[in-house]
């Protein structure tokens, strides 16, 4: 296929029967499946073969579902184009030539293009909504805790979340409903307290009337004109079926993006610090000096953008630095989960264009990773605040697709499936 999107190409069969019977799934690489490599888009784990599934992975099988294969992805899941891997990019085949979106890029790009119905991915920042969005499907971040993190490797373990994505808002929905639910190997898993209002996919039933939509201002401002009038077109639409909208501001969503990249790069530092060619990871064979032979196998091992976020979440950690970058970033986290709060007391679901601009052309951002960062101003919120949100196709400017995000209280997902399903 040309637009890589798999790292290893697999068949991973699944139960004879199930919900998912029948159906074809792309699995992030980042995810472990027993005896089939899980690289992390790295170098550093190039030739790494878990010896057990995520529960995810068992889950799905279970349900009858075939895996086909692990999805390309940003190397640890850092980056926004999915250009960052070590195996290469992947092409978006919604927009030929620009990228899919990231970190889980080949995930949305399998979905896309029609190598798999249904896919897994995992969203820390807005890993799941961001190529949901620039390929033109559907993507789900949940509620954290409503589905398992037990064999994703970690990034940032207090913001990530394994998620679906698919053509339609049901076919993701049905996926949420086959991974969601407790798990004796994730403490941070909870019961759904609606779990007695049905399934997810039964909520896609397109019925908006009386439901009430929020739309934070600030989300709006600095993203392109033709995206704000893609959005505005789907919200007509929204509100021609019964839908009322009114406008609510989050002012902490300013900080938000600093706040995300100390907090997401702090973890990093410490999760990938067992990756030194001794314990885990891509080794080089060096002899000697047990220093220089850790940093050898380190500088070969990491990509530019991996090294770059552990030395930040290395310097934002150091001593005489925690109080000063660390701990004002969790103080911002808090504010910003108190501005959604009280923003869905008002509202049922809150909306906004899910990317600012419409996909980069290959190659575009990788000389400016701050322009890369400030393209998850609407995404990277939503994870601070534990909430879940979906991204659903809302149109098109010029022939690129255009998202539009809606986001829920915790455990709200029902409310966001029936939104997205009226767009459709």
């Amino acid at each position: 296929m040309s637009e890589d999107i798999f790292i290893t190409e697999t068949t991973i069969d699944g139960a004879d029967d199930g919900p998912l019977a029948g159906q074809t799934v792309a699995v992030k690489d980042n995810i472990s499946t027993a005896d089939v490599r899980t690289t992390c888009g790295s170098r550093m784990l190039e030739e790494y073969v878990p010896p057990y599934d995520a529960t995810v992975v068992d889950r799905i099988t279970e349900a009858g579902a075939t895996i086909v294969g692990k999805a390309n992805m940003d190397e640890f899941g850092m980056g926004t184009t999915t250009e960052t891997s070590h195996f290469g990019p992947t092409d978006n085949p919604a927009a030929p030539g620009h990228v899919p979106g990231g970190s889980s890029g080949g995930s949305a790009a399998a979905v896309a293009a029609s190598e798999a119905d249904l896919a897994l991915g995992s969203d820390t920042g807005g890993s799941i909504r961001c190529p949901a969005a620039f390929c033109g499907v559907v993507g789900i971040k949940p509620t954290y805790g409503l589905v398992s993190r037990y064999g994703l490797v970690a990034y940032a373990n207090s913001l990530e979340q394994i998620g679906p994505l698919a053509a339609t808002t049901e076919e993701a929905a049905a996926l949420l409903d086959v991974i969601a639910g407790p798990d004796e190997y994730d403490g941070t898993t909870r019961e759904d307290p609606n779990a007695d209002c049905g399934s997810y996919a039964a909520a896609a039933d397109g019925d908006v009337d009386g439901l009430t939509i929020g739309i934070p201002t600030e989300l709006l401002e600095g993203a392109d004109e033709a995206v704000v009038e893609t959005f505005w077109d789907a919200i007509g639409t929204l509100e021609d079926q019964g839908a009322t909208t009114h406008e609510v501001s989050l002012p902490s969503v300013e900080h938000a993006v600093e706040a995300y990249y100390v907090i997401a790069m702090s973890e990093a530092s410490s999760n990938l610090a067992r990756f030194d060619g001794v314990c885990y990871g891509h080794s080089g064979g060096y002899e000697g000096n047990w220093n220089e032979s850790f940093s050898k196998a380190r500088a070969e091992g990491f990509g530019p953008e991996v090294k770059r976020r552990i030395l930040l979440g290395t310097y934002a950690l150091s001593a005489g630095y925690h109080d000063k970058y660390y701990k004002k970033a969790q103080d911002a986290r808090a504010w910003v989960k108190q501005d959604f709060d009280a923003a869905l007391e008002e509202a049922d679901v809150l909306a906004s264009p899910t990317m600012p601009v419409t996909p980069f052309e290959l190659g575009e951002s990788l000389d400016d990773p701050l322009q890369m960062y400030l393209a998850d101003a609407n995404t990277v919120p939503v994870n601070l605040a534990d909430l879940p949100a979906i991204s659903a196709p809302a149109g098109e400017t010029e022939g690129l697709p255009v998202g539009i995000q809606f986001v829920g209280p915790a455990f709200g997902e029902r409310r966001l499936v029936r939104a997205a399903s009226a767009l459709e």
